[in-house]
């Protein structure tokens, strides 16, 4: 729902709703009072349940979620949200106190949409959530490991790479690509998630969905014949990239 203005002002019931998950009360009541000024209808909760059933119920603009929360942490929680009907295509800006790689990603794999470490600027917060509020609403299916990819989709289009998955089509620079199954869900799923890292367990996952006769070298493997169909040069990739000792990723636009 868009903003609506009347004389010149938003009025309260139009604002982009945004609801902020954050059980230190000085850092919700500061998140929300920024992001109010920033004309924002914000709520707050500290309590992930309490979160999880208001998203069940009520239409939100933007999620704030904390990942250290008492009883439904904010992973389980953004997993459940994504799971959901109300606002499983709502962006969600985690935030956390860790600032390792390893769990910036397993906060992206669940779904979230931005990532920021505390202690965290409020100018750079206000500009994430304004540059995640600006994205067109859109599924993002989650890892599962019972998920399904191969429903029809619009076609995709990045860095000079055609995907068109009702085709299975792959065109670079107007040429056509001959893919493997294999190969053209691992593209799809990386190039429609570009900038965001996906494990090596969680391709496995998603790519081979259970099969218990590979491993995480098979993904190694994959991508490294992937490379030598969409790269002009596989030893120094422009497209799929590798983020050492966590998974791989596709180039952000």
């Amino acid at each position: 729902m868009n903003p609506t203005w009347t004389n010149g002002e938003k009025t309260v019931t139009d604002a982009l709703r945004v609801l902020v998950v954050e059980d230190e009360p000085n850092i919700r009541e500061l998140v929300c009072l920024h992001l109010g000024l920033e004309g924002y209808a914000c709520d707050g909760t500290a309590d992930g349940q309490d979160a999880l059933a208001r998203t069940e119920s009520e239409r939100f603009d933007l999620l704030v979620l904390d990942v250290m929360l008492p009883g439904l942490d904010g992973v389980s929680l953004c997993r459940a949200v994504r799971r959901g009907r109300m606002n499983h295509d709502v962006p969600i800006l985690m935030l956390t106190a860790r600032n390792q790689e390893s769990d910036k990603v397993i906060g992206l794999e669940s779904g979230a949409d931005d990532y920021l470490t505390k202690p965290f600027g409020v100018r750079e917060l206000v500009a994430r959530a304004r540059a995640l509020l600006r994205r067109p609403r859109k599924s993002v299916p989650v890892p599962t490991h019972d998920g399904d990819d191969d429903e029809a989709g619009p076609p995709v289009h990045i860095h000079g790479i055609d995907i068109d998955l009702a085709r299975r089509r792959v065109r670079i620079n107007s040429r056509d690509v001959e893919l493997t199954d294999q190969e053209f869900r691992l593209l799809h799923l990386l190039a429609t998630h570009a900038g965001i890292v996906f494990s090596r367990e969680a391709l496995l996952t998603r790519i081979w969905r259970g099969d218990t006769y590979v491993t995480v070298r098979s993904v190694d493997t994959l991508v490294k014949r992937l490379r030598r169909r969409i790269e002009s040069d596989p030893a120094h990739p422009r497209f799929l990239l590798t983020v050492w000792g966590v998974g791989y990723k596709f180039a952000d636009v």
